[in-house]
């Protein structure tokens, strides 16, 4: 956990980082079989304010997801009345 701590601060993230170690969470979203699974797949999945699911991404690409989020997040924003 102390590696997420300095990976966040590192590229200065402004929330913390997720550890799930018992893959509890994986398996919920579906990025893990089960608690035993190895490495996690590489999904993603886009949350609003309110805790729901706006976007599944069921492939990620490191390189070029964040700039995926980022123009859905834009996409979002220009659809919802301020």
């Amino acid at each position: 956990m102390t590696e997420n701590r300095a990976f966040a601060e590192k590229c200065s993230f402004p929330f913390p980082l997720l550890c799930d170690t018992t893959r509890e969470i994986g398996v919920a979203y579906g990025a893990a079989a089960d608690g035993n699974s190895g490495a996690a797949k590489r999904i993603s999945y886009l949350i609003g304010p309110e805790g729901r699911i706006l976007k599944a991404y069921p492939k990620v690409s490191p390189a070029s997801h964040p700039e995926e989020v980022l123009q859905d997040l834009a996409a979002l924003n220009r659809r919802t009345p301020e």
